[in-house]
């Protein structure tokens, strides 16, 4: 049987993505001066204009404005021609956090209630989905054709989308590239196209999975010139499916950016992704998805969900009776087993927040994957 599948993914200077980064950049903030500090901080960005609002209850004293605005300039938005820059409108309105959500986490349980889930496939060394992996590294691939000056006249917006083609639910190509990147105005078309399918494309896909029944849409408008939040209106979360795994996995609708871990949507969604690359990284799956559930004020997950999706090699009843017994899944548990109050996430919301080895959650345990191989023998 043959299928396809799409996944996207969008650059630093893409209006949500300013706005996510903008949104972890004052919790980094918040969290190097005061480890203890709850956020919960939504941003929203447009033609000259940046606002943030949320809750923050903190010792820390932050100079928002001035985060903001370094933030804006390291994305690159610094020349006037983009109507969006480090120069632009600023208006901050945090109030904090409500006493009656405080309550709850200060017993320990979860800041809010709602379900996370956490994935993992081999189909890649990063164990994620092909089709998302190569949007990915499209992507990573403008940032740095414009930030070295292979392609000087690249904007900061940019967006990517790969199918992938399955015959019998293995990988056999690459079905269609699409790549949209913003560009200065005197650069033409045909030269953009070129340079997109030569320096970026044709860098980041291996020639195996291309063919000449590939199909690539690059520009396919023929214009970017006007692009970010002078374009289109950003907003904190609205990229929450290229943030995780590229519609390959159900999603609890919870956003990370802004959050500190006491928000399950963010801290479970760690822990779940650490748990079911763990089940694949031992062999006891191809395929693994976890779903935890929290209440408000509660300490332990209200429900532990494993599907394997016929690739299990222990039953999911056994994989679930791991999980349980070899993670501490309360908040407070995975803060601690994950350092979640340490300030990492900015860069996350530039890059994706599973694509990093070095973020503790991406660090599988040899402990743990040698108790899980026990059970396989």
């Amino acid at each position: 049987m043959r299928t396809f599948f799409s996944s996207e993914s969008v650059t630093e200077g893409h209006p949500d993505k300013v706005c996510d980064q903008i949104s972890d950049a004052l919790l980094d903030a918040l969290l190097q001066s005061d480890p203890s500090s709850r956020a919960a901080i939504e941003t929203t960005c447009c033609t000259e204009f940046v606002h943030v609002m949320g809750e923050v209850t903190t010792k820390a004293d932050v100079d928002y404005e001035a985060v903001i605005r370094k933030t804006i300039a390291a994305i690159g938005y610094t020349r006037d021609e983009y109507l969006f820059t480090d120069k632009t409108r600023v208006i901050v309105t945090l109030h904090t956090q409500s006493p009656d959500i405080a309550l709850g986490v200060d017993r320990e349980g979860a800041g809010d209630q709602g379900m996370m889930f956490g994935y993992a496939t081999n189909e890649t060394e990063e164990y994620l989905p092909l089709a998302f992996t190569l949007a990915h590294r499209l992507t990573s691939a403008l940032t740095e054709a414009r930030e070295s000056g292979i392609l000087p006249y690249l904007r900061p917006d940019g967006k990517s989308q790969v199918t992938v083609q399955y015959d019998d639910g293995k990988i056999t190509r690459v079905d269609t590239v699409v790549l949209s990147a913003q560009h200065d105005e005197d650069v033409p078309l045909e030269k953009l196209r070129s340079d997109l399918l030569e320096k970026v494309i044709r860098k980041v896909i291996p020639s195996s999975l291309l063919d000449e029944e590939t199909k690539y849409y690059i520009n396919p408008t023929g214009r970017f010139v006007l692009g970010g939040p002078a374009a289109d209106t950003g907003l904190t979360g609205r990229k929450i499916i290229a943030d995780t795994y590229g519609g390959y996995a159900h999603h609890g609708g919870g956003a990370f950016s802004g959050k500190d871990a006491t928000k399950v949507d963010r801290s479970a969604a760690y822990a779940a992704r650490n748990a079911a690359k763990t089940i694949v990284a031992a062999g006891a799956a191809d395929i693994c998805e976890i779903q935890l559930a929290y209440a408000i004020g509660v300490k332990d997950p209200v429900s532990v969900h494993v599907d394997t999706f016929g690739t299990g090699k222990l039953s999911e009843e056994e994989i679930t009776s791991f999980v349980r017994s070899n993670w501490d899944l309360s908040p407070k548990g995975i803060i601690t087993e994950f350092r979640l109050t340490e300030p990492c996430y900015q860069g996350l919301s530039r890059t994706g927040h599973f694509r990093n080895p070095a973020s503790s959650w991406e660090q599988v345990s040899e402990e743990k994957t040698a108790r899980l191989k026990a059970l396989l023998r």
